[in-house]
């Protein structure tokens, strides 16, 4: 009696992990360059003494380049793209440096820092060892990003330190989910492009970032 392997399914199934892990290798290796020349036009602007931008052109920035890089991602343009998009956010982050250096408060950039590496490493860390499908969190996402749309919103009326600190953990949150949900869809074979996962967990650590500057240059204020 002859034992038939069915060679096609072994072919597949094998070409799967293989796309996989060339997705996530990719990404990883072009998240950590964009993440170096994002730090590179941050300290640019440190140096340079950069005055803020305004917040409706960091807006019409991001959100013009977030639209070419998806429009891009596709072909060779949207490596450019990204290093555009992440460099132009790393030189928003130059100003607000400045502040807390400023302030004798250049600690807590360094605690900032820490933070969302350490909270970007155990979410993506989690995914990659259990492998488990983390899409049951795109609902809670969904509401919770209504909400954030709404605190922004408010926060241009509101500016009590409590408020802000409550939207800066509600983001943190956010961001959080997101790298589970974005390595899981990678790991899991639902997004093949690894530009567009690039630029989707690079926006979550900046996200997490800023958030804890915020958090922790008022908890430091009120002491």
């Amino acid at each position: 009696m002859r034992m038939r392997i069915d060679t096609d399914n072994l072919t597949g199934d094998g070409s799967s992990v293989l796309q996989t892990n060339r997705v996530l290798r990719n990404t990883y290796f072009l998240l950590s360059l964009t993440l170096a020349f994002s730090a590179l036009t941050a300290y640019f602007a440190v140096v340079t003494q950069a005055p803020p931008l305004s917040p409706w052109v960091i807006l019409i920035g991001f959100y013009g380049l977030l639209f070419l890089n998806n429009a891009l991602s596709n072909s060779g343009w949207g490596l450019l793209s990204t290093f555009a998009l992440t460099g132009f956010m790393g030189y928003t982050l130059g100003p607000i440096i400045n502040f807390y250096l400023a302030q004798g408060l250049g600690d807590l950039v360094f605690y900032a820092f820490a933070g969302t590496a350490f909270t970007f490493l155990a979410c993506s860390g989690y995914v990659l060892s259990t492998k488990r499908d983390m899409s049951f969190l795109g609902g809670t996402m969904l509401a919770l990003f209504v909400v954030l749309v709404l605190g922004m919103i408010a926060s241009f009326f509101f500016h009590q330190p409590a408020f802000v600190i409550v939207l800066s953990s509600l983001f943190i949150v956010f961001s959080a989910m997101a790298i589970l949900y974005g390595t899981s869809e990678i790991v899991r074979g639902g997004e093949t492009n690894y530009i567009r996962a690039t630029v989707n967990l690079y926006v979550q650590i900046f996200n997490i970032f800023v958030s804890l500057l915020n958090i922790l240059g008022i908890t430091n204020r009120d002491d």
